[in-house]
């Protein structure tokens, strides 16, 4: 009996994942993706992959955010009516919680001509713990540290 013949087209195919890197299998290595700025990749006890929020000390914030705190920590009144609404959470980037849990205020950003993109997140957790600083409309969080 013959061996089977294999198109040129089919030789091709086969060869391609040794060609681009190698042959996926046991002892293998999975690619890695690089968590977002202000998300690190984290592995649990249990082997688990979780991510992070990277923190960032409260001396780094913009003098805006500062007063964004201070409107928060005197409960208003703020400078815009979205500020105090529920923050949903669709990016996913938070810990996962009930709806409800998280409530978003703006930190005026110089010169922009409207809310702009810097927001201040709290949690249901009372006083500074788990406020979260997003420069950048919910790209990237980082967990305010009042501690540094």
């Amino acid at each position: 009996m013959n061996a089977p013949r294999y198109s040129r087209f089919r030789r091709i195919l086969l060869l391609t994942p040794l060609l681009v890197g190698g042959l996926v299998g046991p002892g293998a290595q999975a690619a890695t993706v690089p968590a977002p700025p202000g998300v690190a990749a984290v592995t649990s006890a249990t082997g688990a992959h979780t991510r992070a929020i990277s923190p960032i000390c409260e001396t780094r914030l913009p003098d805006q955010a500062d007063d964004t705190i201070a409107l928060i920590d005197q409960g208003g009144p703020y400078p815009y009516p979205q500020d105090g609404t529920v923050f949903q959470n669709r990016e996913g980037l938070l810990p996962q919680q009930p709806r409800g849990f998280y409530h978003e205020f703006t930190v005026r950003t110089p010169g922009s001509p409207d809310r702009g993109a810097r927001r201040i997140i709290t949690s249901g957790n009372e006083g500074h713990d788990g406020m979260y600083w997003t420069p950048d409309h919910y790209r990237t969080f980082y967990d305010i540290d009042f501690g540094c």
